[in-house]
């Protein structure tokens, strides 16, 4: 039987850990803020040569997120063109598969003796280069030709938790999965509800839901979640109640839990047309495919054009941050993701006592398997909505509760190194790497923004009159303005992205609202502080002196 940490342990040795790795985020998050201020009277000298180590170190970082977003940026452009429909049905025949690419490689030649121009050429010759790219995919998977899958046989789950969110919240996000290319008869709806939600509101919604669909999909079930003792009112706990109720629908019809791809999405998530396409064959290729999660690239375009300024910077940046993590091999689940039901049932699916679920299955997915684990992404867009109340000033306090629930994923970091460190059979090196990756990150998150806009400028303020005499002293603004000049090319280079990324614009709103999405971005300087690391703070601070949330605050979906 596989045990994963329980974060509420009553075994007192296991609680005092428990503990004592909970504070850590927090006191370092502290002992940095507090350390500056203190040490720009004592030392001031020292704390500026650190300002300035600093500021080099997040040009380098900027450098380097925005140069891997830009390639996330092509992978994601390259991914929307693919034909993934025909690469799934395909690929079960890898020798013959092979064969149609090569016909398909050698016209593609054979245009280039024809009268093309320069522009035209060029356009022919990048398709052969990604054809003989796919080529060589195609050859090697079939080298494995026995572990391919039968995309016949596959059955996707798609679950929708949902709290008190409107009919007309989630009809896109299923409309959108009826309207994929892959066939809808090979796709059950999971709607999963919670008893604590009003009940004629509840089954008002629900049997809106199910007249609307009947017949489209293979099934549509409904679960609804009463919170029982030892859960918390989160997510979590109605996605394992809802996993666990469906595992005994598999059971009963006999349906082999390898076959099954299980999908956990925000009932806001309105996927790809493609997505279901290029999932299943990314999954029936890989011979690994039991030790994979899926994430596709979420981006917050359902209501881009209605809601305000700060919520869209914020969002935007969310989207660019998550396409850096694309590329990296550590790359982690968010938001609306897909699992093997296999591996789900084996783990014991979600901890239904933790606030941040998105992350966490991965890592209980990743200690079950001693580390040889990893999330695939999938480049195809999901579109979640974006924060939006009645009211301006509400949607600003909505989006800070958000971001401080994102940032109380760092309470998952006591059980994840709770479970990797004592296995041998992960490697030191990447147990560190872990730690020092999610601490470094969390702090990023917490300080960086303060220590770049406030904090740097401390031992002009505190240093005292030697010290302001100081040729240091003279520099230091000079230094921080040209270093932080620079840096400003991020922020240009995700400018530039975020046109390109948007969504068409909606007919109710003039062209003057592009000079809106441009001037947005002379608001990071506000909204780094106050909407980034002050939900950082706050979070890690309630952690540090447990104050736990007692419940998932549900972000309200308003669509105008």
């Amino acid at each position: 039987m596989f045990n994963f940490p329980d974060p509420k342990t009553k075994d007192p040795k296991q609680w005092r850990l428990q503990r004592r790795l909970e504070v850590i985020p927090g006191t370092l998050t502290w002992l940095t803020i507090i350390g500056m201020f203190a040490l720009s009277f004592i030392v001031p000298v020292w704390i500026a040569v650190f300002i300035i180590a600093f500021d080099i170190y997040w040009i380098y970082r900027t450098i380097f997120i925005t140069t891997y977003s830009v390639v996330a940026y092509r992978k994601f452009q390259e991914g929307k063109t693919i034909d993934w429909w025909e690469r799934c049905q395909n690929i079960v025949d890898p020798a013959k598969y092979a064969e149609e690419i090569s016909e398909r490689i050698a016209k593609l030649k054979g245009q280039l003796g024809e009268s093309l121009s320069f522009f035209q050429k060029r356009k022919v010759k990048k398709e052969i280069r990604k054809q003989e790219t796919f080529l060589q995919k195609v050859r090697e998977i079939g080298e494995n030709k026995d572990e391919i899958l039968d995309w016949r046989k596959i059955l996707h789950v798609v679950m929708l938790p949902t709290a008190n969110e409107p009919a007309e919240v989630i009809e896109p996000a299923i409309a959108a999965i009826a309207d994929s290319n892959f066939p809808n008869q090979q796709i059950i709806i999971l709607l999963a509800t919670e008893e604590r939600e009003d009940e004629k509101r509840r089954m008002e919604k629900v049997n809106h839901l199910k007249s609307k669909f009947n017949g489209v999909f293979r099934d549509f079930l409904v679960t609804t979640h009463e919170v029982a003792a030892g859960e918390l009112k989160c997510k979590a706990s109605n996605a394992t109640y809802a996993a666990k109720k469906l595992q005994a629908y598999l059971d009963e019809r006999e349906i082999d839990y390898k076959k099954v791809i299980f999908s956990n999405f925000d009932c806001d998530s309105v996927c790809h047309p493609q997505y279901f396409a290029a999932l299943t064959y990314e999954y029936i290729t890989d011979p690994k495919r039991l030790q994979r999660s899926y994430q596709p690239l979420p981006m917050y375009h359902n209501n881009l054009w209605d809601t305000n300024a700060f919520v869209r910077v914020i969002v935007t940046s969310s989207s660019f941050w998550h396409m850096y993590q694309s590329t990296r091999i550590e790359m982690v689940t968010f938001s609306s993701h897909s699992e093997p039901f296999d591996t789900l049932v084996k783990v014991g699916f979600w901890p239904v006592n933790v606030i941040s679920e998105d992350s966490i299955i991965y890592w209980k997915c990743y200690s079950y398997y001693h580390g040889d684990y990893m999330v695939k992404p999938i480049y195809l867009p999901i579109s979640l909505d974006a924060v939006l109340a009645h009211t301006y000033w509400q949607t600003i306090k909505n989006q800070y509760k958000q971001k401080r629930r994102w940032a109380y994923g760092i309470e998952n970091f006591p059980m994840i190194m709770r479970a990797i460190w004592p296995d041998k059979k992960i490697k030191l090196s990447k147990k560190l790497g872990i730690a020092s990756e999610m601490l470094e990150g969390h702090h990023s998150w917490a300080t960086s923004s303060f220590i770049l806009a406030v904090l740097g400028w401390l031992p002009l303020i505190f240093g005292g009159a030697d010290f302001n005499e100081s040729v240091i002293a003279h520099n230091l603004p000079f230094v921080t303005r040209y270093l932080m000049t620079l840096a400003m090319g991020g922020l240009i280079v995700s400018m530039f992205l975020s046109f390109l990324l948007l969504p068409p614009r909606p007919a109710k709103y003039s062209r003057k609202r592009y000079i809106y999405m441009f001037l947005q971005w002379f608001l990071v300087p506000i909204i780094a502080p106050t909407l980034g690391a002050l939900p950082a703070i706050d979070s890690q601070t309630r952690i540090l002196f447990k104050k736990y949330f007692g419940e998932f605050w549900v972000t309200d979906k308003i669509r105008k």
